[in-house]
C-alpha cells in the first residue's frame, strides 16, 4: 500500500479499482446477452473465461518479451493450494452450478438469486475471516444489495426449487472464491487471472462440447473472446488489486454495483428500455456507496511480526534498507517487526488483524 493511501486518502486506490472491476464486468453482461443467441450458456461461459486467459497470456508474454519490468511478486509453490481452490470454486463449480440452476428455474428467480454472491462474499469475510465491520458498513452493504435485488425484480418471487438451490450454491462458490483470492492478492494479479481464465475456460468449453454444443461463427467466437478479456480478465485483475487494499467484504460490496452499471450500459449503448425500478435501485446503491465512501476506520492497532512478499514502496510500513538503488514500487520478501500505531486503514495486506485487543500508549517502531 502506498504512503499516499496511508497518510492521505485511505480510499485510494482500492475504491477506484473495485469500481473499475464492477464497471467492466457490468458492461460485459449486456454484451454477453447478445451472444447467447449463437451459443449455449455453458459454451459462452467457456469462451468468456478462455478469452480472459488467452488475452492475459498475450499481455504477460508481451510484457516479458519487451523487457517491461514488473514490481509484482510472483506466485510461489506454497500458493498452489489457494490457486487450485479459487479455480475450482470460482472457475468450475460456480459456472457449473449456475448453468444447472438456470436450466431448472425461471429467469426472474435466477436473476434475483444471483445477487446472493455479494451477500455470500461479505458474510464469509465478516464471519469466517473476521474482517472488521460496524453498523455503518452493514447499512451501506444492505443498501447496495437491496438496490441490486430491486433492479433484478421482475414481479415474481424467488422459487426455492432445485434450480434455485443450485444458483445459491453457485453464489456460495463465488463467495468462497472471492475470499480465497484475497489470500493470493499480494501476488501478480495478471498471472492469477490468466491461470484462472485458461483452466476454467478450457474446462467449461470442453464440458459444453462434450454435451453436444457447437462453436458459433468465427465472428461470434471472436466477439466472445474479446468480451471475456475485458469483462472477465481485466475485471478480475482490478478485483484482485482491490482485494489487496480493501479486503473481501468492501470489495464485494462495490462489485455488487455491477448489475446497475450493466443496466445503464444496456440503456445507453444498446438502446434497451429503462426498467421502472432503475431509479429506486440507483438511489439505494448511491446511498450505500456514500456510507462506504465516508467510512473512517481508525484506531490504535498492533501489527504482529510477519514475513511476506508483495509490491510496495518505502512507506510507514516499509522502513527497510537495500543493498544498492531500487525503483519504486518494487517487490521482494521482507519482514515486518512488531509495530503499534494509529492511522486510517482498511483490512489491506498489513491490517488483517482482529479487533478487541487492549488499547494502550501508541508505540512507533520501524519495520524492517
Amino acid at each position: 500500500m502506498s504512503e499516499s493511501g496511508l497518510n492521505g486518502n485511505p480510499l485510494w486506490p482500492g475504491v477506484p479499482l473495485a469500481l473499475g472491476s464492477a464497471i467492466l464486468f457490468g458492461a460485459s453482461a449486456p454484451l454477453a446477452k447478445l451472444l447467447l443467441s449463437s451459443a449455449t450458456p455453458q459454451l459462452l461461459a467457456g469462451l468468456l473465461y478462455l478469452g480472459a486467459g488467452v488475452g492475459l497470456l498475450i499481455t504477460h508474454s508481451a510484457r516479458s518479451l519487451l523487457g517491461v519490468p514488473s514490481s509484482e511478486a510472483p506466485l510461489r509453490p506454497f500458493d498452489a493450494p489457494w490457486l487450485i481452490a479459487i479455480v475450482a470454486f470460482g472457475g468450475i463449480l460456480g459456472p457449473l452450478f449456475l448453468m444447472l440452476g438456470l436450466a431448472r428455474t425461471s429467469a426472474a428467480s435466477g436473476s434475483l438469486l444471483l445477487n446472493l454472491e455479494g451477500l455470500a462474499t461479505m458474510t464469509i469475510a465478516w464471519v469466517v475471516f473476521r474482517e472488521n465491520v460496524d453498523r455503518r458498513l452493514l447499512l451501506g452493504a444492505a443498501a447496495i444489495l437491496a438496490g441490486a435485488f430491486a433492479l433484478s425484480w421482475r414481479g415474481e418471487g424467488v422459487r426455492f426449487d432445485e434450480g434455485g438451490l443450485m444458483i445459491a450454491a453457485a453464489c456460495l462458490a463465488w463467495g468462497l472464491d472471492n475470499n480465497l483470492t484475497r489470500k493470493l492478492s499480494a501476488a501478480d494479479p495478471v498471472v492469477i487471472a490468466m491461470i484462472k481464465g485458461l483452466v476454467a475456460g478450457s474446462a467449461n468449453l470442453a464440458m459444453a462440447l462434450f454435451l453436444g454444443a457447437r462453436l458459433p461463427s468465427m465472428g461470434a467466437t471472436g466477439a466472445a473472446l474479446i468480451v471475456g478479456f475485458c469483462g472477465v480478465g481485466l475485471s478480475l485483475v482490478l478485483f484482485v488489486l482491490a482485494l489487496r487494499h480493501l479486503g473481501s467484504a468492501r470489495t464485494g460490496a462495490y462489485f455488487s454495483l455491477a448489475p446497475f452499471l450493466g443496466a445503464v450500459v444496456a440503456i445507453l449503448v444498446l438502446g434497451e428500455p429503462a426498467p421502472p425500478q432503475l431509479i429506486a435501485a440507483g438511489a439505494l446503491m448511491a446511498f450505500g456507496v456514500w456510507l462506504h465512501l465516508t467510512e473512517r476506520h481508525s484506531h490504535d492497532h498492533t501489527h504482529a511480526p510477519i514475513e511476506h512478499e508483495h509490491s510496495h514502496v518505502h512507506d510507514i510500513h516499509h522502513r527497510h534498507v537495500h543493498d544498492g538503488p531500487v525503483t519504486e514500487p518494487h517487490s521482494h520478501r521482507h519482514r515486518h517487526e512488531r509495530l503499534r500505531h494509529r492511522h486510517a486503514h482498511y483490512p489491506d495486506l498489513h491490517h488483517r488483524h482482529e479487533h478487541g485487543e487492549p488499547i494502550g500508549p501508541v508505540e512507533e517502531r520501524p519495520s524492517v
